[in-house]
Formats: structure tokens, C-alpha cells, sequence
């Protein structure tokens, strides 16, 4: 069993990234402003990457950024110059989806290590040879392969594998969809992906319209949770298992990962397959972050009409997180929080965190930055002291219990 396999955890923006890094996260991958699918939703610049380099090796972690767009000839312009420069900031790999970009990482930035995106849609072990013939160090599974297919290429793979195990999944085949470019003549292969895929759509049949207004047709499946299967995946030797949502909250990816190193903490400590108990434990923790429908994806094979979201159009909002700890005062036992969502007295509340394990907490009262008691705390990004009976730390999460 790999009990040191990598949890690999996304990130949009430097706040994220270090967030993921906090809560147990062995590395992060992230996008620049150029050559990466969802470069319009990255934050990241060179000098940003450089620090998120900085901050993952102070905490024995490392950073993964990704160069995964399809490219077109006028795309590579200024390639070699980036890859350098990623080199130089302390990146450990990168994650490519073209043998050009493969070729050009080999040449004039060695040190970096190749992960061959799932955008390559690699299905069996002959593609993987391939592969290594090229130089590629890793290989992430195609999102469509089954958890048996999964234990067999990774306990014969001649490189280390990927696998992911929650978030968005893509109704094409591992990503390579055109209904954007069609549709918005933004390029999903090139970084402008317009998730098509969620939209709402009137159905026709023989041109007549079998939708209707308050049903519309549409093409979104549900987000993958997987961890039933982190005991076969770590069984199975994968290196690396791969959390999705690189434009998802600093929240969501506290909670999830949270609770995915937990998880994986757990099961390398026992050896054993997490019993019913444990598991319902961490799908309910999973589920606090969740905001849309999860399945099991393509693990257990096809995915049934069952797997499909029918009526939703992208992601709810949820408003569970309540508050960010800014500072915790040990004789007074009461906490600074920066206010997110509304809570009330006698509301009752859960940390987490790095240092903490889901504690929870009645809250007795709420004092605003006028030193006036106030009875509900409702204004954003405003900051409140609350007495907490039990220690907290910085930068702990508060949630609704």
C-alpha cells in the first residue's frame, strides 16, 4: 500500500493555494495567465507562482502548474522563456496535454518534471510506454477509466499514475469538448472553456419541442466523490490522487481537503478499508463543502442516468461557512473572526482546522468593533470577538455545525 501517496489539491490564487498547503495538501497544482485551460479564471503571475514555490517548500510541499492547453502555432510564442522561468521559481512539474510542449520542457527546462494531463485521455498501460519514451515522469488517468482498469495500469504503469477523486467531471471524453468554441468561439482546449455543458437547453424531436420551460434539457453530470475507493486506490499504488476546482472557494478546498487527509491518514495508519461508520463519516464531512449532487463516477463503470443532474444549471451557494479565526486570546477564551456568513446567538458552530478536529461550540454571545454586544453578525468581512471554550488558531474555519 503507498501510505505516502501525494493528495494533490487546486488552487486559483495565491489565498488558495497556501490554504490547500494548511489544511494537509502534499502538493498544488495552479495555472498561469498563459497556456492553461482555465487561464481566465487564474490569478496566478510569475511572481505569485514564486511564492506559492516559496510557501509549499517551507511546508515540505510542492507546487504543479499547468501547461495544458492544446496549442496552436501561435500559441507557443514565448513557451521556452516561461518554462525557464517556472524552473526558476521552484516548480516541480508541470502538467502538459501536447508532445510539442513535452519536447520543449525536456529541452530547456530539465529539472521539471512531466505529468501528462488527463486531457490526453491515456486508457491503457501501451499509451503509457509511449509516453515514457517521450520523457513524461507522470501519468494522469483518463477520468473515464473503471476502478479496475485504474489497480491494473497503476500496479503495471512504468511511471508513477494519477487518479482523481472529487470534483467536476466533463460530459466529453476527458475534457476534449468543442460545444464552446461552437457556441461562444471560446476555445476550450486553449483556456476559454465556457462550460457549455451546464447550460439549459430546449430539447427538439422531429422539430418539436419535448422540453419544457420549467424542464429544460441539459448535458452536466454530477461531481465525482471517490472516497469509497481510497483504500483500493493507495491498495493500488497510484502516486498521486487529484482533487478538481482550481476556480472553487478557499472553503471548499479547506473542507475537502481536510477531509480527504484524514481520510488517507487514516487508512494508512490501520491498513485497513475504512468500516461503514467511518465511511458515512467522511462522506458527511465531504458533503458540508458540496454544492452540487456527487456520484461515483466511471469507478464503478458507465455512469447511469443516475450520475446526470437534471434541472441544475452549474453550482448552488451554500452558507455554511460563517467566519474566518484572526486570533484567539487564551485567558479571555474568546476569538477575533472575520464575519462571511450570517450567524445569531445560540447559533450552534464547528472549527476546523490543521491543528483542530471538528469541535463545535454554542455561541454565548457577539461583540462588534464598537465594543457593543450585537445579536446576529450579518455584514461580510467585518470582525467580531466570540467567546470559543477551546483553543483555536488563525486562519481556523467556522462552519454551522
Amino acid at each position: 500500500m503507498n501510505k505516502k501517496i501525494e493528495l494533490l489539491a487546486p488552487a486559483g490564487d495565491l489565498e488558495r493555494a497556501k490554504t490547500a498547503i494548511r489544511f494537509g495538501a502534499n502538493a498544488v497544482y495552479l495555472g498561469g495567465k498563459r497556456f492553461s485551460l482555465r487561464s481566465r479564471a487564474s490569478n496566478f503571475d510569475l511572481c505569485d507562482i514564486k511564492e506559492a514555490c516559496d510557501y509549499a517548500k517551507e511546508h515540505g510541499a510542492h507546487i504543479h502548474v499547468t501547461v495544458n492547453m492544446i496549442p496552436h502555432d501561435e500559441d507557443l510564442d514565448g513557451l521556452e522563456d516561461y518554462l525557464k522561468e517556472l524552473e526558476n521559481a521552484g516548480v516541480t512539474a508541470v502538467i502538459v496535454a501536447s508532445p510539442s510542449i513535452i519536447q520543449v520542457v525536456k529541452k530547456v527546462a530539465p529539472k521539471l518534471e512531466v505529468h501528462l494531463s488527463t486531457q490526453m485521455s491515456t486508457t491503457n498501460l501501451k499509451a503509457i510506454e509511449y509516453y515514457k519514451r517521450l520523457g513524461v515522469d507522470r501519468i494522469v488517468f483518463a477520468r473515464e477509466c473503471n476502478l479496475e482498469e485504474v489497480t491494473f495500469i497503476a500496479k503495471n504503469s512504468p511511471i508513477p499514475t494519477e487518479a482523481f477523486i472529487h470534483g467536476g467531471m466533463c460530459v466529453n471524453y476527458s475534457g476534449r469538448c468543442t460545444l464552446s468554441n461552437a457556441m461562444t468561439l471560446r476555445d476550450a482546449n486553449r483556456g476559454g472553456c465556457a462550460q457549455s455543458c451546464r447550460w439549459k437547453y430546449h430539447l427538439l424531436q422531429d422539430e418539436q419541442e419535448v422540453s419544457t420551460m420549467d424542464n429544460l434539457f441539459s448535458m452536466s453530470s454530477k461531481d465525482l466523490m471517490a472516497v469509497e475507493f481510497m483504500y483500493d486506490l493507495m491498495e493500488a499504488n497510484v502516486a498521486s490522487l487529484k482533487i478538481e476546482g482550481r476556480m472553487k472557494s478557499a472553503y471548499y478546498i479547506a473542507s475537502v481537503v481536510h477531509a480527504y487527509r484524514k481520510c488517507i491518514d487514516e487508512i494508512g495508519l490501520t491498513g485497513q478499508r475504512l468500516s461503514p461508520e467511518r465511511l458515512a463519516y467522511y462522506v458527511d464531512e465531504l458533503a458540508k463543502a458540496e454544492n452540487r449532487p456527487t456520484s461515483s463516477g466511471f469507478y464503478r463503470g458507465l455512469p447511469t442516468y443516475r450520475d446526470h443532474l437534471y434541472g441544475i444549471n452549474g453550482a448552488g451557494v451554500t452558507h455554511d461557512f460563517v467566519g474566518v479565526v484572526l486570533s484567539y486570546d487564551e485567558v479571555s477564551k474568546t476569538a477575533l473572526v472575520q464575519v462571511r456568513n450570517v450567524f445569531t446567538i445560540n447559533d450552534e458552530l464547528e472549527v476546523f482546522g490543521p491543528k483542530i478536529d471538528n469541535e463545535s461550540f454554542i455561541v454565548q454571545s457577539i461583540v462588534n468593533g464598537d465594543n457593543c454586544k450585537i445579536d446576529i453578525a450579518n455584514q461580510p468581512m467585518t470582525e467580531v470577538r466570540v467567546p470559543i471554550p477551546f483553543t483555536v488558531y488563525p486562519e481556523d474555519m467556522i462552519r454551522r455545525k
